[in-house]
This record gives C-alpha cells, sequence and structure tokens, in this order.
C-alpha cells in the first residue's frame, strides 16, 4: 500500500502528483488536523496562527490515478480512518452564529479506546474527512474551500463505509484528502469539529465517460449530492438541479414527478454553515436507493 504523506494547500490542476495509483489499488493519506498541528496546548489560539486559509486545512497528496480524463468519475471508498489520541477544538471572533462575544479559545480533547472526553462528557467518536475531492480545470481552489470539486465539504457522512463519486476534470483527477474530525455536528457551528491528524485508508476506481457535475456520496441506504453556493438557497438550487438529473435518468419520470418524488422522500442536511465564516455553505441532499432502478451513479 502506498502511503500519501506530502500536504497541499490547494486544490489545483498545477499540483504536482506526489504519487501515482492505479484503480483498484488502496492508499494510505497521512493527514496534519486543519490547524496544520500547529496548536500544541491549550494556550494556542486560532490568534497566535497566520490563519489565512492558504494556511489551513492542508491535504494529503495529490495522487494521479492512471487512467482517469475528463469526463470520468473517481471512486473513493474510505475503509479507516484512524485518528490520533488527542484532538483539538478552537474557536475565533469571526465565525459561527454566535461569533458575537466569542473570542479565542482553544481546548483539547483526548481519545481513549475510540470515546472523545469534553470536560468530562464521554461520547463514542465517528471519524469523518472533512477535505476530499480532485483537481479543478479552471482556478485554484484553496483546501478550505468548498465547490463542484468536492474540497472541504465538511459532511460528517463521509466516515468508514462510505462511498463517494467524484467529477474528473483533469488527467489522473489529482486526488487529495485532509481535515480530519473525529467528531462534528452538522452545520460546525463555531467552525472546528475536534480537530486531529489521521490516517485514511481508501481504494480508488474509476467510472468511464458519466456526466457527473458535483461529488456524490453513497451510504448504505442513501444517494448524496453534495453541493454548494456563498448562499442557502444558490446551494439548495445547485443540490436539487444535480438530484432532479440523476433521478430523471434512472427512473425515467419527467422532471415535475421527479420533483414531487424529491420533495416526499428527499432530505436537505447542512454539512457547513458557519457565517460569517468565508467558507461557503456547504449542504447534502439525500434520496434514499431505489432497488428496481440501477444506481444514480454506475458501480465501478
Amino acid at each position: 500500500m502506498q502511503v500519501i504523506e506530502e500536504q497541499v494547500y490547494a486544490f489545483s490542476k498545477d499540483n504536482s502528483p506526489c504519487a501515482t495509483a492505479k484503480p483498484g489499488e488502496l492508499l494510505k493519506f497521512v493527514t496534519k488536523d486543519c490547524f496544520s498541528n500547529r496548536i500544541p496546548d491549550e494556550s494556542t489560539t486560532m490568534a497566535d496562527l497566520d490563519y489565512t486559509y492558504g494556511f489551513a486545512n492542508p491535504a494529503a497528496g495529490p495522487v494521479y490515478i492512471e487512467g482517469a480524463e475528463p469526463g470520468d468519475v473517481l471512486v473513493v471508498d474510505i475503509y479507516e480512518i484512524d485518528v490520533a489520541d488527542e484532538g483539538t477544538v478552537a474557536t475565533d471572533d469571526h465565525c459561527g452564529p454566535l461569533f458575537e462575544g466569542t473570542d479565542y479559545r482553544t481546548k483539547k480533547v483526548k481519545i481513549v479506546d475510540g470515546m472523545a472526553d469534553f470536560n468530562g462528557v464521554k461520547f463514542p467518536i465517528d471519524p469523518m474527512v472533512g477535505v476530499i475531492g480532485t483537481a479543478p480545470d479552471g482556478d485554484d481552489v484553496i483546501d478550505g474551500f468548498v465547490g463542484a470539486h468536492g474540497g472541504n465539504m465538511d459532511n460528517k457522512l463521509i466516515t468508514r463505509g462510505a462511498r463517494l463519486y467524484f467529477p474528473v476534470r483533469v488527467p489522473g483527477a489529482l486526488l487529495q484528502m485532509g481535515d480530519v474530525h473525529a467528531a462534528m455536528g452538522d452545520g460546525e457551528l463555531c467552525g472546528t469539529g475536534i480537530e486531529i491528524p489521521a490516517e485514511i485508508t481508501v481504494k480508488v476506481q474509476l467510472v468511464k465517460n458519466f456526466e457527473l457535475h458535483w461529488p456524490v456520496l453513497e451510504t448504505k441506504d442513501k444517494w448524496y449530492v453534495n453541493a454548494s453556493a456563498p448562499k442557502y438557497d444558490e446551494a439548495l438550487m445547485n443540490g436539487s438541479k444535480e438530484m432532479q438529473r440523476l433521478l430523471m435518468a434512472v427512473t425515467g419520470w419527467d422532471a415535475v414527478e421527479t420533483y414531487m418524488y424529491m420533495s416526499i422522500r428527499s432530505d436537505v442536511e447542512i454539512s457547513q454553515g458557519c457565517e460569517p465564516c468565508e467558507v461557503q455553505l456547504s449542504l447534502r441532499i439525500g434520496t434514499p436507493k431505489l432497488p428496481q432502478f440501477a444506481p444514480l451513479v454506475p458501480r465501478p
């Protein structure tokens, strides 16, 4: 298994790959926390860091996937997420709905036997990957931001057992990932989960010649379109259009019937929305699997 340790701070078609992998290969990505491991203790806060987004959310990679061409789909199966024994939660003075009156503060959270300990309250961790995606074919997107390529989706369902489908827009796809959270609530209200270094084991595969506009997540019982935009209504439109298009293609229903079905069966869930933070709103639209129809995205 190749081990991917090099870190980059943007998704870019100009990034030089640090490794090359074949479809079907297992890879291990060794990641830092979103602070680039620069908060050693609770006396250090985000005010002490140069926390412009160009120096945050490092991602391990990128990896060039042999045979991946624009118009294909890169499939990533999350096999394992092994986290360190301590994570970090931090606040600043300009992030999340309660930013007014919130100061810079850091809390270290111990992880023991799969349990986090926050002020004596213990709960099971559920490690998830915050930043993951492929390179865009246009302008660079720094790792702290989200888009149609993936990036900082902060979707708490991107955990062990999940399968992701990413549009390939440049030769080799250029897969990278990082920003693991030992635990995070939907919305990530203060702007951080339990930020933690980790090792992510994945398998990469390809679907050739399939149109995909936004990343798709497959779980045991649902399909999710992941979409984003500066504002909720725009993100909702982006995700709804893509879910409608994918459903119409497999069911044969027209646009209106598909829209009706989405209204009664699909859930809209906010992955990350901590305004006035600069990061765009990230959401997911989930629809139950339909066993009588083909998968929304072909299986590799």
